[in-house]
């Protein structure tokens, strides 16, 4: 469906300039930050199944929707997830259902699949309710303090602290909060797959070593998650009904065998990183976002206080009659969307469309471009909550918005995310003001995830009664 031009107005938040793919190459290497958006030519945007850039191993973006569909989907089995990203997640989470392919993975999501059970939002949203409570006492004690304070490490530790309650039954302690957000940021910045050089000259499927900065920072996630395993496998281990439990109780169909303590750890390491390190991406842009509208943020306190009054509590059922929230958190996910690229690799020539597909050819499935597509967007880069309402929704282009995925992989906790999002949302815009800190400054870059360049700075004021 292509959508007729409207005049452009509105709020344009932070994107890279896209330029040529020579550019666009200079600035990258010239800046050495790795930002893969900023390596994104202009016509990236505009084409629907084309090369991307230059590289030795060939490099397809696909955006016409149908194609989309058929690389996630991946009916043939020729397209399983890069062995560029398998490369970068193996020190972290192992071989485990994130990355795995083939029989691997299929054995995998039969053992995990009870445990995902487990994540209904039902059951789940006490959790966020504890998280949610814990993160407005934070809030509080900045107000009162006029402290200045990162955004980006607030959003972890609460979403971190909402994961570990859901997951292992208790909350992440602060300074375990803090160690994981600062490793993960380095393991983003420093793993080798994501470097420009390696990414455009090395050959498909090549060994690739980490750094010794990155093996530890990979060492310090898997401690922590360790320490919250070891409750769940010790003597009193069968007095826990969680999401870990039901992991470690998880058997073969065939073998009866269980997960190794190290698959544990990998296989709640993805859970762990899906339900913590996305969120936190999605709501740092969320709440900067609405902090530079302040119009937008009457419209959301009002909706609230009109459902749940001033202080009364937000019920499960309240989250989904919050429609302006909800469409903000869906906006926000199209211009951000927590995971950047959702890269394959063809094992075999084929074609895409009218392109030819050689053997080890990355091709790339880019959310935050097919989200931005010149094609199939009004404004692309405007930020407009209200394109996901109901009256909008016939000028929308079926499969042209996949912040979760799409086909078998799509993402199991979608439900969870997108309650947990207006939840937060709701709780913290009806009791305080977000003032950023040099919003100027403030810019995306993609790695493994979609995050702000350099964390974003703000202080919280107590909103009006």
């Amino acid at each position: 469906m292509q959508i007729a031009p409207v005049p452009t107005r509105g709020f344009f938040p932070p994107r890279p300039r896209a330029s040529a793919a020579v550019l666009a190459l200079l600035r990258v290497v010239l800046r050495g930050d790795g930002d893969l958006l900023s390596l994104l030519p202009a016509t990236a945007y505009r084409t629907e199944v084309g090369p991307l850039g230059f590289s030795r191993r060939s490099i397809l973006i696909v955006n016409r929707p149908d194609q989309v569909r058929r690389v996630l989907s991946d009916p043939e089995g020729i397209f399983p997830k890069s062995d560029l990203m398998v490369a970068a997640l193996a020190p972290l989470i192992g071989d485990s259902i994130f990355v795995s392919s083939g029989e691997t993975w299929r054995r995998q999501r039969r053992m995990i699949d009870p445990a995902f059970t487990m994540m209904r939002v039902h059951r789940a949203f006490p959790a966020m309710e504890d998280g949610a409570q814990a993160c407005e006492d934070a809030l509080d004690t900045h107000a009162g303090n006029t402290t200045a304070f990162s955004l980006d490490l607030a959003m972890s530790h609460l979403t971190a602290d909402i994961i570990c309650r859901t997951v292992f039954s208790t909350g992440l302690e602060t300074r375990a909060a803090h160690d994981v957000f600062d490793a993960f940021t380095i393991f983003e910045h420093s793993v080798a797959q994501v470097e420009i050089r390696r990414l455009i000259m090395d050959r498909a499927w090549t060994t690739v070593p980490q750094s010794e900065r990155v093996l530890a920072a990979c060492g310090t996630i898997r401690r922590h998650l360790g320490d919250l395993l070891n409750t769940h496998l010790g003597p009193n281990g069968d007095r826990f009904d969680d999401i870990a439990s039901a992991v470690v109780a998880a058997r073969d169909d065939f073998t009866q065998t269980a997960f190794t303590r190290e698959e544990l750890i990998d296989q709640l390491g993805v859970l762990f990183l899906a339900g913590h390190e996305t969120s936190a991406s999605a709501l740092t842009w969320a709440v900067f976002l609405l902090a530079r509208q302040p119009a937008l943020v009457a419209r959301v306190r009002a909706e609230i206080r009109a459902l749940a009054g001033p202080s009364q509590p937000i019920t499960f059922d309240m989250t989904k009659q919050l429609p302006t929230i909800r469409n903000v958190f869906r906006e926000t996910l199209r211009l951000y969307p927590p995971i950047t690229f959702l890269p394959r690799v063809a094992t075999e020539a084929t074609t895409i469309g009218k392109r030819r597909v050689r053997r080890g050819a990355l091709v790339m499935v880019a959310p935050w471009v097919l989200h931005r597509h010149a094609r199939y967007w009004h404004d692309p880069h405007r930020f407009d909550p209200d394109r996901f309402a109901p009256e909008r929704e016939a000028q929308l282009t079926p499969g042209a918005y996949i912040p979760f995925g799409l086909g078998p992989r799509v993402c199991a906790g979608a439900a969870f995310a997108q309650a947990e999002a207006v939840l937060l949302i709701a709780r913290l815009f009806r009791r305080f003001d977000f003032h950023v800190i040099k919003p100027e400054v403030v810019r995306p870059a993609a790695r493994l995830t979609t995050r702000p360049a350099e964390q974003i700075m703000i202080r919280v004021s107590r909103a009006a009664p």
